[in-house]
């Protein structure tokens, strides 16, 4: 006897012991399913006899159901400092009179479209003569805004001091 016979003889009484075994499982009953009221109740636990209570006199937790509704401001700032600027607009190239009506209208639609971050590029002034017009000219315009919050530069690769990010005000808390 050589080893592909051995291995033969394997794989028949291999098979044969599935085929028993699948014989076996389906001349058994298949086990009768719970009827659903069974399963249910197990499952369920009674309440806490003052969780019962106070849904029976309709009270809830009124803190809970505001933290699923708002975020906190804190939480709020947290999240809008680490994400994207939702709209950016660049005033390259623009005077101080053409700056301040873009930036304007730019606010606005913003504000109306219920953006939360913004990012302003307004260059470092370089090539100013004394110092960068338009950076002024943003930080005036974010003080006078009415819906514009917190502000500050973005980070090195992102521009530095030639960019603006704003977060505008919710309207919950101006």
């Amino acid at each position: 006897m050589d080893f592909g016979d051995i291995l033969d003889a394997w794989d028949r009484q291999t098979a044969r012991a599935l085929g028993n075994k699948r014989k076996r499982a389906a001349q058994q009953d298949p086990p009768s399913p719970k009827p659903p009221d069974q399963k249910r109740q197990k499952n369920q636990q009674k309440p806490h006899p003052l969780t019962a209570w106070l849904q029976a006199h309709e009270v809830y937790d009124k803190d809970a159901i505001l933290d699923a509704v708002s975020e906190r401001p804190w939480e709020r700032r947290r999240r809008l400092l680490h994400t994207r600027a939702d709209a950016v607009i660049d005033l390259h190239g623009l005077n101080r009179d053409e700056a301040w009506k873009a930036l304007d209208l730019f606010f606005l639609n913003s504000k109306r479209q219920g953006f939360e971050k913004l990012l302003i590029v307004h260059g470092k002034g370089n090539h100013s003569g004394s110092a960068s017009v338009l950076k002024q000219l943003v930080q005036t315009f974010i003080k006078t805004c009415p819906f514009a919050g917190e502000s500050g530069h973005g980070h090195a690769a992102a521009g530095g001091t030639g960019v603006t990010w704003v977060l505008l005000k919710n309207q919950k808390n101006p």
